[in-house]
């Protein structure tokens, strides 16, 4: 169980319900936003002083019953619910990454001739390419290991301002770190994810800011505009998917409307590829 982890993320949901949400009356001016912490223990059908050492990351270890009330008085989504558990240690995942990636997904990407993909692991560590990925992706067979991160990618930028401040780029920014933050809850005691952790939050204030919120959401579809120095711009749709029995993987295919001038762009991007 990691109190301190548990506490910030009962403190961040509650301030984010107002009354209204839960059928509660708005009563007289309030001081700071969201539900008052007797409220929730109302709502939770629990008793306050109980609630309070919870957010104090004093509390017992809190059952499932307790988990579950929770999670309806605080609005939890399917995500976020799946998080609390995590950080309460109810978990029944495995408890670290594993960095094999099966046979039979090589075999998948490296059939996909025409559509980038690649895997990605819970800590965003890029493990296994087809060609059209590598060259869309600027040269991963040149990378060293360490450079194979997406999220070191982003936050390390030295366009991360300009970056965040573009809607659909800031989006995928959001979206990684609430989906980093998914991924350390339901690995807990992953060394790799702990130090990926801590050497963002040592070193980008934004990335600092956005783990602040406690956000919670496994990364899904999302659109993306690439812009590449040898075919111009692709617009894709990025598809995220989950590998069969490896919770730890997801497979991303970066997919085009057929026909269309981003799917041009990539089969050009691949006849340069072939002919490298």
């Amino acid at each position: 169980m990691n109190r301190d982890e548990l506490a910030g993320f009962l403190r961040s949901r509650r301030a984010r319900v107002t009354p209204r949400e839960v059928g509660l009356p708005e009563g007289e001016r309030r001081r700071t936003p969201g539900l008052r912490r007797q409220e929730v223990a109302q709502l939770a059908g629990m008793s306050i002083d109980y609630y309070i050492r919870l957010e104090q990351g004093r509390g017992p270890y809190p059952s499932r019953q307790v988990l579950n009330a929770l999670a309806r008085a605080l609005m939890l989504s399917a995500d976020e619910r799946a998080h609390l558990f995590h950080l309460a240690g109810q978990a029944l995942e495995p408890a670290r990454l594993r960095a094999d990636v099966p046979p039979s997904i090589l075999h998948l990407i490296a059939f996909l001739e025409e559509v980038p993909a690649y895997v990605l692991d819970a800590k965003y560590d890029i493990l296994a390419w087809n060609p059209l990925a590598g060259a869309l992706m600027g040269g991963l067979d040149t990378r060293p290991p360490e450079d194979l991160n997406v999220i070191r990618w982003v936050f390390r930028s030295p366009d991360l301002a300009e970056h965040l401040s573009d809607e659909e780029k800031g989006r995928f920014a959001r979206a990684s770190v609430a989906d980093l933050r998914w991924a350390a809850g339901r690995y807990p005691d992953d060394a790799g994810i702990q130090a990926l952790v801590a050497e963002m939050l040592a070193l980008s204030p934004e990335f600092a800011a956005l783990w602040a919120e406690h956000e919670v959401k496994p990364r899904r579809e999302q659109r993306k505009q690439i812009t590449h120095p040898a075919v111009g711009v692709i617009d894709a749709i990025c598809q995220v998917l989950p590998v069969p029995d490896r919770e730890d993987l997801r497979l991303v295919l970066y997919t085009t409307e057929p026909g269309s001038p981003s799917h041009q762009a990539l089969r050009r991007l691949r006849e340069v590829t072939l002919s490298s």
